[in-house]
């Protein structure tokens, strides 16, 4: 049957390519102008540069290509970032972006900007335990780069950085409106206006959303291993996961001269997935808001050979499970919690940081950028009702957890910083980039980090580049401060984890439409945080290697093809198998075919391939899958309308995502089957 999927397929695409050729088009486009700006990109060095001269491995997503493939949401479209993997939690179904093989629970290798500034969380070191997804709507452009970037970002900026830019007025020039429905009882709504308020520049943007769902199967859950070892009946699978969401988001944007003031607010009410402990919780519910400002500055030539930038910010965010969390559901344990094994944790935290930093060009042939910054990471509140104490056994009810049954007390760390930088054109086409960072934590020292980027213009349209650099990942306050859980603690004397990668990139174009890059990697990871007899230390290593080959075609001037191939393989330092969890092999590909004036066909095809268990896990090796999506859109439709009609998963392929062994779970996490959705939108 997969088999005849692919071959469908392959037929849907001959076809479309065999009818480029009859399409008559009275609109001569500008490839360069209709898919954006993805020629350059600015997170490689801080300021914008030309993607195959940039010194690292980057991926740039602009609008038009979120248009094109008829992406909803941010993890549909990183899935088409060469050697990045998006996998997803057991716990609320939230996102694991796994680049180049490095796949973790909490996913705290992968660092994600909002317009520049992390959004990370310290209480797990991810981007939210309830995420609940990123919309589209308000992107303009996301910008990703593959291996370290801790020599300009620091922490967690380990395995890729993802820097999602918003829209600013110019990008939107007046108001939008846009509706969608579809399969899961899925609805959306929003607003968005750029333009001008008195002397400012101002753009607003507001989305409210709604789903059930998708409804897949869990044959086996955590308890049912615990029923087979007390002979009970309790665990409710076979059984849905429950990944439900309701969804608020709004930002603002104003800007005058050199000053910009943004402010965002996200808002998510998430079913629980397959459980917060891996056992199916059809009735909780995950709850989170987060709050961001921040006021930046930027001006070229402030004084001779000085450009300046500098940001001040700040970021709170509240999670907690109403109603509360059922780990283990009722009768679990041999009937020790007749009313289920029940624990509700809660916490606030909030960050304020201040950066500024300035490029120097007065010395000859080079570019010089430094900068410091200092942050404050305050997880100022923790809460947690619960049933049990520290030794699983169970309390007379539901109480209040104080410090002796409480997971973690408040805690807060301080970080400061300096980097510098050098872009050195040391001979003709040849540029060498050069950079390091120290970073001083409160908590637990020291770290500086280094890079080196050589790149040559080999020929007018071949470029090489030879790249080294180190990255850390701090220590999460779960790991460091964890109490009172009976699976694990944490542990203030642990360090950071640390990666060496090393990098050979080509960059080749044989004739002006095609443009292939293939990039050569190895890394090897050391102090990585695991459990290790109920409590976490510097404890594992890990070594990788790979290759990343991607192509883009314009075939004609309304037909561009795109595609690219990751190959990896990942090993457990201390057994020598397999790190697991990661595909070792991933196909994507996509066309996006102007048929006609004002239509536009855009198609996806996403092979997955070679996933092995963790070291240790014994069951079987998780199954490969193929996926494919099918866009129309039809433009100036009855007075303005923007109409596009997607399907998802359009052969209804069978696709499953692999579960860590540490969740207990004897069934991987199903993937949602088709789904249709309508989508409308006006722009005034």
């Amino acid at each position: 049957m997969q088999t005849f999927h692919c071959r469908a397929l392959c037929a849907v695409l001959t076809f479309v390519c065999a009818g480029v050729a009859a399409a008559q088009s009275t609109e001569e486009e500008d490839l360069a102008l209709a898919y954006g700006d993805k020629s350059t990109v600015s997170i490689a060095t801080g300021s914008s540069q030309p993607v195959i001269r940039a010194p690292s491995a980057s991926t740039v997503i602009t609008a038009r290509d979120i248009e094109a493939m008829g992406a909803t949401d941010l993890d549909q479209v990183l899935e088409s970032v060469p050697g990045l993997h998006v996998s997803i939690s057991s716990i609320t179904m939230k996102p694991i972006y796994e680049i180049r093989g490095i796949a973790a629970k909490e996913n705290p290798h992968v660092l994600m900007l909002v317009n520049g500034i992390p959004i990370t969380n310290v209480f797990a070191g991810d981007r939210s335990q309830v995420w609940g997804g990123m919309p589209l709507e308000n992107v303009a452009r996301i910008e990703v780069i593959r291996g370290p970037g801790s020599a300009l970002y620091g922490a967690d900026a380990f395995s890729g950085v993802i820097n999602i830019i918003t829209k600013i007025a110019s990008d939107i020039k007046g108001t939008e409106y846009g509706l969608r429905a579809g399969s899961f009882n899925s609805r959306e709504a929003w607003v968005q206006h750029g333009g001008k308020l008195g002397v400012l520049d101002a753009a607003f943007y507001l989305r409210a959303g709604n789903t059930d769902g998708q409804k897949g199967i869990i044959q086996k859950d955590a308890q049912s291993a615990w029923d087979a070892v007390y002979g009970t009946n309790a665990s409710r699978a076979p059984g849905s996961v429950n990944a439900e969401r309701k969804a608020i988001d709004a930002r603002t944007d104003l800007y005058y001269e050199q000053w910009r003031f943004r402010a965002g607010y996200q808002k998510r009410e998430l079913g629980v997935g397959a459980g917060v402990a891996g056992a199916l919780d059809t009735d909780a519910r995950a709850h989170a808001s987060r709050f961001y400002l921040d006021m930046s500055y930027e001006k070229a030539n402030w004084v001779p050979n000085w450009d300046v930038s500098g940001v001040a910010g700040y970021y709170d965010i509240k999670e907690y499970g109403d109603p509360a969390y059922t780990l283990f559901p009722a009768g679990a344990f041999g009937g020790a919690f007749p009313n289920g094994f029940i624990g509700n944790p809660g916490h606030s935290e909030r960050h304020t940081h201040a950066s500024i930093s300035a490029f120097y060009s007065g010395f000859e042939h080079h570019r010089v950028r430094i900068g410091t910054g200092y942050r404050v990471e305050d997880l100022y509140k923790t809460n947690e009702e619960k049933n049990f104490d520290a030794t699983f056994a169970p309390l007379p009810g539901l109480v209040n957890a104080g410090p002796n049954l409480i997971y973690m007390l408040p805690h807060k760390r301080n970080l400061s910083y300096v980097f510098v930088q050098d872009e050195w054109s040391l001979a003709k086409d040849w540029a060498l980039t050069a950079g390091v960072r120290h970073d001083r934590y409160s908590d637990f020292g020291g770290t500086t980090n280094p890079r080196l980027a050589l790149v040559w213009d080999a020929a007018y349209n071949v470029v090489i580049k030879a790249m080294h650099g180190t990255a850390f990942r701090a220590p999460s306050f779960s790991e460091l401060y964890s109490i009172n859980n009976p699976v694990v603690v944490g542990s203030p004397s642990i360090n950071p984890e640390t990666i060496n990668t090393d990098e050979l990139a080509f960059s080749w174009q044989p004739v002006s439409k095609l443009q292939t890059n293939l990039n050569f990697f190895q890394y090897r990871m050391r102090n990585i945080i695991l459990p290790v007899a109920a409590k976490y230390g510097n404890a594992g290593d890990q070594t990788g290697r790979g290759l990343e080959l991607e192509a883009t075609l314009d075939a004609t001037g309304n037909l561009r093809l795109t595609g690219n191939y990751s190959l990896q393989h990942s090993t457990d330092g201390a057994t020598g198998k397999d790190a697991g969890m990661a595909p070792h092999r991933r196909l994507f590909a996509s066309a996006d075919w102007r048929v006609v004036p004002l239509w536009q066909l855009g198609a996806t095809v996403n092979h997955v391939a070679e996933r092995m268990r963790e070291p240790g896990d014994t069951r079987a090796k998780i199954p490969d899958y193929t996926r494919a999506d099918l866009t129309l859109r039809r433009e100036k439709f009855a007075g303005g309308w923007d109409m596009r009609a997607m399907v998802t998963n359009l052969f209804n392929s069978s696709a499953y995502e692999p579960t860590f062994m540490s969740v207990g779970m004897q069934s991987d996490l199903p993937l949602p089957g088709r789904a249709y959705y309508i989508q409308m939108q006006l722009k005034l």
